[in-house]
């Protein structure tokens, strides 16, 4: 077996990006400059508004100019042993490269977020609550890989079943404080399950009734309220509503968004709360709403108990997905100046996707697998619309855009080992390849170690001397292949039908093509 060190190889070149603010006529406003590491950081800013960070989390990067110390912390799976993860220097970006050699050939989750603030709001793993049992699966440290500054990072990949939480805060807003918070997401992985928060909540991990919560979410949920479009969308979840505006449903002036970085802002005060949005990557904000708490019992006052969470809702419902790669809540509700300013920090930050390469087995590249039997030139893996199944059938360019986005997937560093390979699939984020019963089916990743030996593949050369072959790493006589039109992974002779040695080799060969979606 040929096993090849991924996410260590690839390393991307230096963009040299980093920020300055300075602080002129009254309006804070940030450049670009060549360091490595800001001037300042989203909370320096924040802290001259006079609103300062009580809490701020990121596994990318420091969001305070002076800050020396970890980021996050991983736990391996082979030992169990865990290691801090800290900055290339101080005010700069993340030490990817100590994440992954620590977790190099077995696979690694995310165990703490640190609190930059000094405060110790770190965020662990949530325990169980009134609406799901627990505790939440902890986020694999591979599944997001982005980069900034031109410096590899890993974002927080929020699964369904995922989720992290603190109860014991210090400095964060009760009652009817003041506060703001922005997060930044990956406006392209959402969906409609309750709920991808980041912000204020119980300190019960119960539902204790309406106005007990104020945190940012993003998905296309219309359980409660939405606003134009198909979604998704921000909108603040103020516990028993996601609420788009003033009205408890629809607000026709929150726009739907999907930018790949997205910026997110909610912030309340007194009878006055607001949602602001933008790109992460240029730009400024849009107000999609600034006005008074919802029409609804219970909102005003608000009765904020001041825990924070990250991927579920107050109660631990933890049915939503998205990634989150930096966030910060604040004493004090920001005005829209310092949040043009922190707006400006971001985007001069420099994120950007971790691979812009394509057809290559790079992770974060999109690639399409063909086969390369002669019975099967024109056919591509991909998953059956009518079931979880995954398949292999005709795509070409006159095929239609649904077929070619199920023919598509994004390429993963290995749930269960690095050095291999996981497909996550393009058009339904959040959900993989994985063998179960030696069939292939597309399933969402539940957090478990099964899970991650099951979606984890391993490249060699093609067993035909053609393409590439993919060994699975829990049974490693196994390999992709297609039989009968339908994956497996089999073995060269064995009791099974899909493992007969019939054109074993052809069809466990496969030329890795540049994506169809």
């Amino acid at each position: 077996m040929i096993k090849r060190p991924w996410i260590r190889r690839v390393r991307r070149a230096l963009l040299g990006a980093g920020t300055t603010a300075a602080l002129a006529a009254g309006l804070l406003t940030a450049t670009t400059t060549t360091s490595q590491a800001a001037t300042q950081g989203p909370c320096d800013i924040y802290a001259a508004g006079n609103t300062p960070c009580v809490a701020a989390h990121s596994t990318t990067r420091a969001l305070y100019a002076g800050y020396s110390g970890a980021l996050y912390q991983v736990k391996r799976a082979s030992d169990g042993a865990t290691k801090d993860i800290g900055l290339l220097s101080t005010g700069g970006y993340a030490d990817a490269a100590a994440q992954d050699s620590f977790c190099a050939a077995t696979s690694c989750v995310i165990t703490v977020i640190y609190d930059q603030s000094g405060k110790g709001n770190h965020l662990t793993q949530a325990p169980a609550g009134g609406a799901a049992p627990g505790p939440d699966n902890l986020a694999n440290a591979f599944e997001a890989p982005v980069t900034v500054a031109g410096h590899e990072a890993y974002g927080v990949y929020i699964a369904p079943g995922t989720g992290y939480r603190n109860n014991n805060t210090n400095g964060i807003a009760t009652g009817d404080q003041p506060e703001g918070m922005y997060a930044i997401l990956d406006g392209t992985h959402y969906d409609g399950g309750c709920c991808f928060d980041y912000g204020n909540a119980e300190t019960s991990n119960t539902d204790t009734g309406n106005g007990h919560m104020e945190a940012i979410y993003f998905g296309n949920s219309k359980a409660w309220g939405y606003g134009s479009g198909n979604g998704p969308w921000v909108m603040a979840d103020q516990e028993n509503g996601l609420f788009s505006g003033i009205n408890t449903r629809f607000n026709a002036n929150d726009p739907s968004v999907n930018n790949r970085f997205l910026t997110a802002i909610v912030k309340g005060e007194p009878n006055q709360w607001a949602i602001r949005a933008g790109d992460a990557q240029s730009g400024g904000l849009s107000t999609y709403y600034s006005g008074a708490r919802p029409n609804a019992a219970g909102y005003n006052p608000m009765h904020k108990e001041g825990a924070i969470i990250l991927g579920i809702g107050g109660d631990n419902s933890k049915g939503s997905a998205g990634t989150f790669y930096e966030g910060v809540m604040t004493s004090g509700y920001p005005t829209d100046a310092t949040e043009n300013a922190v707006q400006a920090n971001i985007t001069a930050a420099g994120y950007s996707s971790s691979s812009t390469s394509t057809g290559a087995l790079t992770p974060g590249s999109r690639v399409s697998m063909q086969a390369t039997t002669t019975c099967c030139t024109s056919d591509y893996i991909r998953h059956d619309d009518a079931d979880n199944k995954v398949v292999i059938s005709a795509v070409n360019s006159s095929s239609p855009a649904i077929d070619k986005a199920d023919a598509t997937w994004i390429v993963r560093a290995g749930l269960a080992n690095t050095s291999c390979l996981t497909f996550e699939s393009a058009n339904d984020p959040g959900r993989f390849l994985r063998h179960y019963n030696f069939e292939l089916y597309l399933s969402a990743d539940d957090g478990g170690s099964s899970f991650a030996q099951d979606a984890t593949f391993c490249p060699t050369s093609g067993n035909s001397g053609v393409g590439q072959s993919f060994q699975s790493v829990n049974y490693p006589t196994k390999y992709l292949r297609h039989y009968n039109y339908t994956v497996y992974v089999a073995a060269n002779g064995g009791s099974n039908s899909w493992d007969s040695s019939t054109s074993w080799a052809a069809d466990t060969s496969w030329l890795v093509d540049q994506p169809w979606g």
